[in-house]
């Protein structure tokens, strides 16, 4: 597959997603943390015009200016931007409109890639990887806004929900491994520079934790109990009222949760999911476990099943040795979050094809639960 059908396919996914969704639904924000369909469909338009076009092609005109201060995401660099609470706010331009600017610049992108001698490749599959980490949160940022109506409304079956295998534990010896991404290829740079580190003796679950496992700590009595808590944890749950996961509803003593196909009986033997840092360290102690190191979950990955659910590790997310910011504002997309933020490894049931590896750093705040995030325990020999 060359450049122009692999652009041509990965545009074309992010329509796709939106099939079912209904014009109000383009503009649902319900929090900060999470953006409208149509500002995800724009944004990664605008991700192309900015970085590839407008520097690239003499001949590009911009067509909506304005959009630059509309569809920015955080690249101070590039000027200023709609402030992120308030994406949903902005009813113009419409939906329509959002389609039309992305087949003005795709049309602008082919003839580019068409006429051009390899000089853009490495920006394009940039571009094409940032589409689709949006695609992902295009699902989950949904999923959250559409979570807050009482209908329970039905949008797409990507199979959020699947039996989990038998767990056994895999056991992995001491020394020196390879760390990162090596080989051809794309890769983030938060993934660079290979290099080795010192791993302990150590066990890994070969499966995720199942709702049936983690309703047994809730019934134990596990959100009451600070012992399992980091401090910060306790404090969160306290504030917020934390009974149970994300989604998760309580009636006539069963448990639901809600689904992108709409609200179901909790499946006990399905994969867990939409716990966060918190719940999920809290979990692991419970359990006289412990979170796996991202570095222990790369060595191990060979050996069990992964990419239902983004898995906490108990890794900060910093740089790797030799890590270094890029020029420009490209430097402004992974970098800067090397702050305050857990790493988590694997993929989901909501990322796009093609768009997992091994090495792959995913992060974010321990607070969050959005994202189809589960846990694999380890424990120490």
């Amino acid at each position: 597959m060359n450049l122009s059908q692999a652009f041509r396919i990965v545009r074309n996914h992010s329509l796709e997603l939106c099939e079912k969704l209904i014009i109000e639904d383009f503009s649902l924000q319900a929090s900060e943390e999470v953006s409208p369909p149509k500002w995800h469909l724009a944004h990664t338009t605008w991700f192309f015009e900015q970085f590839i076009l407008v520097p690239k092609d003499t001949g590009y005109v911009v067509k909506h200016p304005q959009f630059n201060f509309l569809f920015n995401s955080y690249y101070n660099s590039l000027g200023a931007r709609t402030a992120r609470n308030q994406r949903g706010l902005m009813s113009r331009p419409s939906v329509e409109e959002v389609k039309i600017y992305r087949s003005y610049v795709d049309e602008a992108m082919l003839k580019l890639l068409e006429s051009d001698n390899g000089a853009i490749a490495d920006l394009v599959t940039l571009g094409l990887n940032h589409e689709q980490q949006h695609q992902e949160l295009l699902i989950t940022d949904l999923k959250y806004s559409l979570w807050f109506n009482p209908l329970n409304p039905k949008v797409m079956d990507i199979k959020e929900y699947s039996p989990e295998l038998e767990s056994s534990w895999i056991t992995i010896d001491s020394g020196v491994y390879e760390i990162g991404f090596k080989g051809d290829g794309f890769c983030y740079d938060n993934e660079l520079n290979p290099h080795k580190v010192y791993i302990n003796d150590f066990s890994i679950s070969s499966a995720l934790v199942t709702n049936g496992e983690y309703l047994e700590f809730m019934k134990a009595g596990g959100y009451e109990n600070p012992t399992y808590w980091h401090d910060e944890g306790w404090a969160w749950a306290r504030e917020q009222q934390i009974k149970a996961p994300l989604y998760w509803e309580e009636i006539e003593g069963e448990w639901f949760y809600y689904t992108l196909d709409g609200q179901q009986e909790v499946d006990r033997s399905a994969s867990l999911a939409h716990v966060n840092f918190y719940e999920a360290s809290a979990y692991a102690a419970w359990k006289r476990c412990r979170l796996p190191t991202e570095f222990e979950w790369e060595v191990a990955q060979s050996r069990f099943s992964w990419g239902k659910r983004w898995e906490w590790t108990n890794s900060a997310y910093l740089p790797y040795p030799g890590f270094t910011v890029a020029p420009g504002a490209i430097g402004e997309y992974n970098g800067k979050f090397m702050v305050n933020q857990m790493v988590l490894r694997g993929a989901s049931v909501a990322t796009s094809s093609g768009h997992s590896r091994p090495s792959y750093r995913n992060f974010f705040h321990p607070k969050y639960r959005w994202q189809f995030m589960g846990i694999r325990l380890a424990k120490s020999k």
